[in-house]
């Protein structure tokens, strides 16, 4: 039996712990959908049903005290299941009903489950949205990473390579062997591309330090595909692909987890790098247990370091040597305005504050519970409140004050919706 693809789990053996589960809901213009009725039951189980939510004005539906194992479970590799799964059914008037299987939850944590809804009138067949979410890549059994040179030779005759590195508005995934023809490809968002494999592959209890470490490795690692166009080289018509023997795990609609989010997001301009070498090194990795990697990183190697307060850096330099080092991208594609270099916060004053203002102001639109703001340039209490309601919203610290992730995370938001308010 590939457990990977397998679901059989209902209810956790020896369960003492619990999880919270944040649904958001939207349709495909990114605009919430108020009203649509969230339920959950335990995978293996779905006629037993574990609660009912209809989501408020920002499309949100919120689950607290669910059961998931123990957390020492997803401390040290094993056969017990360190996390619970749930089987989520979305349905409102006028949608395609959308169901989950199989988003997974772990003790203490907070998942984050996005649902997109799609209108009946768009749909010829009137079809349901079904998304089957595999188990963690540490759980499963998967194919292990065939090897490669982590830095790929340049000028050969032919080659297509970006002049600088990129962090793209959009990642090509195709959801398959990058020869199976018949595979999807998906456009996904950059961020969200890359905490959708850093919570497939490891897990959100692990350290910050650790899951940092990881996040690290799983951008570099994109980011090479991207400056090298490894695969467009090849005459294929995507970037990466989701198999973990030719690239990273990547599920189409699972879960994500908070911890592994806010990491991503303070962090998503920067990749690792070798001194005198342009492009982001290709960073592979394994688990360590079932499969080694000798001069890779190991995630459960990784996990025993950050245990042992090793910073990400540290974690990185023992696999990848000492030479290694952080970068920062040149350019993040998509952003209309650029980071002001310092957080905002009440005092703040001039263009950048009237930009965020603005921009918050035309997200509050689909977002009711962000506050109207005066376009005054002045960040006051005001502008603070609707900051930090739009942090609830989006999964962010809840300070009021717009620091890197908040600057990005508002104009990823805008720049989705500015569209619908020019119709």
């Amino acid at each position: 039996m590939n457990v990977g693809y397998v679901h059989t789990f209902e209810v956790p053996e020896g369960n003492i712990d619990k999880g919270r589960l944040k649904v958001s809901v939207v349709n495909y213009e990114n605009v919430p959908v108020k009203g649509a009725v969230v339920r959950i039951s335990y995978t293996g189980n779905p006629d037993n049903e574990v609660g009912e939510i209809t989501t408020d004005s920002d499309g949100i539906a919120m689950f607290n005290d669910l059961s998931a194992p123990p957390i020492e479970y997803s401390m040290e590799p094993g056969n017990r299941q360190p996390f619970s799964e749930y089987d989520i059914r979305v349905t409102a008037p006028g949608y395609c009903d959308v169901n989950v299987s199989g988003s997974d939850m772990f003790s203490g944590e907070i998942s984050l489950q996005n649902i997109r809804m799609t209108s009946r009138e768009n749909m010829e067949n009137n079809v349901d949205d079904n998304i089957v979410i595999p188990v963690n890549t540490l759980y499963g059994d998967y194919p292990p990473k065939i090897d490669e040179a982590e830095i790929k030779p340049m000028g050969q005759s032919g080659e297509i390579v970006l002049d600088r590195v990129v962090v793209p508005e959009i990642i090509v995934v195709h959801d398959g062997p990058p020869m199976d023809s018949s595979a999807d490809n998906y456009y996904v968002t950059y961020k969200d591309y890359i905490k959708n494999v850093a919570s497939s592959e490891i897990y959100s209890t692990w350290s910050r330090q650790t899951i940092q470490a990881n996040v690290l490795a799983i951008m570099s690692f994109t980011l090479n595909r991207v400056y090298t166009e490894w695969y467009r080289n090849k005459f294929y018509d995507f970037t990466i692909t989701s198999s973990t023997a030719y690239d990273q795990k990547w599920v189409n609609g699972r879960n994500v987890f908070e911890s592994i989010s806010q990491v991503v997001d303070d962090i998503f301009d920067n990749y690792i790098s070798r001194p005198n070498v342009k492009q982001p090194i290709l960073t592979q990795y394994c688990d360590g247990k079932r499969v080694t990697c000798p001069n890779r990183l190991s995630q459960w190697g990784s996990k025993y370091l950050g245990d042992q307060n090793y910073s990400s850096i540290e974690i990185l330099r023992y696999y990848y040597g000492q030479d290694v080092y952080i970068n920062e991208a040149e350019q993040i594609s998509g952003i209309p305005y650029s980071w002001p270099g310092m957080n905002l916060d009440i005092g703040s004053s001039g263009q950048k504050v009237r930009q965020l203002q603005e921009q918050l102001n035309l997200i509050g639109e689909y977002y009711k519970s962000i506050p109207v703001l005066s376009v005054d340039g002045i960040y006051g209490e005001q502008t603070a409140a609707a900051v930090k309601e739009f942090q609830r919203i989006f999964n962010l610290p809840q300070s009021g004050i717009t620091d890197f992730p908040t600057w990005f995370t508002v104009s990823e938001k805008y720049v989705a919706l500015a569209g619908l308010a020019e119709l």
